[in-house]
C-alpha cells in the first residue's frame, strides 16, 4: 500500500520587514535562540509555513527560519536577481532612465501584465518582472 502525503504551499506568500532590525529565530517562539538578525526593512521574503503568531520564512540566499509576525508586513518589495532597465512607461520601447545593479532593493509601487512599477532611492519608473525575487 502507497501513502502520498500532500504538500500544501497555500503558506508560500512574500512578506517584506516591517523593521530595520529583525531577530530570526530557530523556532516559533520568543524562548528560542536567535540565529541571525536582518538588518534591511522592507526586505522581502518568502513565507513557507506559520505557527501560532510566528512565520517561517526563507530569503533569496535560502537562509531560514521564524519571525514574529508583528515584524511582518504585507510584501511591498523585489529584489533584482540579475542587472535590469528601469524604463520611464511599462515598454521595452520607453525611454530607459537607470541601470537596475543585480542585488538591489527595489520598492512596489503596483504591477501591471509583466511590469512593476517602482521606486530605488532617486528613481522612479518600470521594470519587466522576469528576474525579480518577492512577488506573490
Amino acid at each position: 500500500m502507497l501513502l502520498f502525503t500532500h504538500i500544501s504551499f497555500a503558506n508560500e506568500i512574500f512578506v517584506s520587514l516591517k523593521k530595520n532590525k529583525v531577530n530570526v529565530r530557530y523556532g516559533p517562539s520568543f524562548e528560542s535562540d536567535i540565529k541571525y538578525v536582518y538588518k534591511k526593512i522592507n526586505l522581502p521574503l518568502k513565507q513557507i509555513d506559520k505557527k501560532e503568531n510566528f512565520r517561517r520564512i526563507i530569503d533569496l540566499k535560502n537562509n531560514s527560519g521564524w519571525i514574529h509576525i508583528s515584524q511582518l508586513k504585507k510584501n511591498n518589495s523585489v529584489i533584482a536577481t540579475k542587472n535590469k532597465v528601469l524604463f520611464k512607461k511599462p515598454t521595452s520601447f520607453a525611454k530607459p532612465i537607470a541601470q537596475i545593479k543585480e542585488g538591489r532593493l527595489l520598492i512596489v509601487e503596483k504591477c501591471e501584465q509583466n511590469w512593476c512599477k517602482i521606486t530605488s532611492e532617486e528613481f522612479e519608473g518600470w521594470i519587466k518582472t522576469d528576474n525579480i525575487w518577492g512577488l506573490n
